[in-house]
């Protein structure tokens, strides 16, 4: 089912279990050659603010067992990572991999056409994740699903922007040891009525010497780009993610809500990035496994908030000129990454960076005018006044 990038492998192997529902193994050389690998990539650009920091090198690993042999679900068709006897560091890891591997193939069953490359790999320090990504299909001109688990010892100046939010953190006690486990979806569709879409949970958590938590915290969100408002669109968006929230806190949704709205905002336009979503941080005020079933609850809801509207806007006519102004759009959604997304900045500060990891987010083509106004009472003015000006969907 999915595609696997040529790789040369070692001769010496080893056996390792693969943390499933149930058990697999796999085979793993013991051995790879290593180099920088362009596909590698990080689990979102907002996670990028630790990860970038921590630098080295990575080897490739080679995975004998198929991918989709390891795709399971539960009678109600919800990834499910339970038994609270397992540290929660394990069960977000086995919750990000199954949920990728789902989503992944629901894509490609919708797609058509392209499978997703898979590209495994291992990071010396500590860690290891596989970025999916699918390419020139016939529904989606790019769409990547990828999952990081990394750990290790955490650097100095990740400490010190650490501490700018977490005032109980002692940088002189360090270095700490730190885990941090992530999914980071990003999909844009070849017709400009089908939205581009972008999700991202994470796990982060700072060790004690015993191996339990110092501190740890969840983050994360989903918001939704369109390129023409389709307002139904965005109400069943909203009204997916809303109803994940309501289950858990029903001060969540508004809460994230005007979170999402403040963040994917682009000052110089004075204009959103899309209809928004929702985008929360630093969430550890309740019991960790409160936020970790809310965690769940919301990735869960990506494929029902989404397919939906691909399947609806993924064969709708469209003429040159429409397709112009979603590469136009395309264009805000690249100024966004590179100018105001704090993960994409601080990573291309940050010597060493995996550039193609900070990148990956971006669409395979996007435009750009000079003065491009759109017509007044167009469609494309239509999309521009909710861009400046947020609105309640549900």
């Amino acid at each position: 089912m999915f595609k696997r990038l040529p790789l040369r492998l070692s001769t010496r192997i080893t056996i390792l279990p693969f943390n499933v529902r149930k058990e697999r193994f796999y085979i793993r050389p013991k051995s790879v050659p290593v180099r920088q690998n362009k596909s590698q990539i990080a689990i979102c650009a907002a996670t990028l603010t630790i990860f970038a920091l921590l630098g080295g090198k990575y080897r490739k690993i080679y995975n004998e067992r198929s991918l989709s042999e390891s795709y399971t679900e539960d009678k109600n068709s919800k990834i499910v990572a339970t038994n609270d006897d397992i540290p929660l560091r394990q069960r977000m890891e086995k919750y990000i991999r199954e949920l990728q591997l789902h989503i992944m193939k629901e894509i490609e069953a919708l797609d058509g056409k392209k499978t997703f490359e898979i590209d495994s790999w291992e990071r010396a320090q500590g860690g290891n994740g596989v970025t999916c990504i699918l390419q020139d299909g016939n529904v989606f001109e790019k769409a990547a699903v990828n999952i990081s688990i990394v750990h290790g010892d955490l650097p100095e100046p990740a400490l010190k922007q650490m501490k700018s939010r977490f005032e109980n953190i002692d940088i002189s006690e360090g270095p700490f040891p730190f885990f941090a486990a992530g999914i980071s979806i990003v999909m844009h569709p070849h017709n400009p009525h089908a939205p581009t879409i972008h999700m991202n949970y994470r796990y982060f958590e700072i060790g004690n010497d015993d191996g339990k938590p110092k501190l740890w915290w969840f983050g994360g969100g989903s918001d939704l780009t369109p390129s023409y408002l389709y307002e139904e669109d965005a109400v069943h968006f909203h009204k997916t993610l809303k109803d994940a929230c309501d289950k858990h806190d029903p001060d969540y949704y508004p809460k994230f809500k005007k979170w999402c709205d403040k963040y994917f905002y682009l000052n110089h336009r004075a204009e959103s990035r899309g209809v928004g979503g929702i985008f929360f941080d630093d969430l550890n005020k309740k019991p960790a496994e409160e936020i970790f079933a809310f965690v769940k609850q919301c990735g869960n809801s990506f494929l029902p908030s989404y397919i939906p509207l691909i399947k609806q806007r993924m064969n709708t006519p469209f003429t040159e000129k429409e397709k112009e102004w979603q590469q136009l759009r395309r264009g805000r959604y690249v100024e966004f990454n590179l100018i105001w997304d704090r993960g994409t900045k601080f990573g291309l500060q940050t010597p060493g960076a995996r550039i193609e990891s900070i990148f990956v987010s971006l669409p395979l083509t996007a435009r750009w005018e000079y003065m491009n106004l759109p017509t007044k009472d167009s469609p494309e003015e239509k999309l521009v006044k909710v861009l400046k000006n947020p609105r309640d969907w549900v």
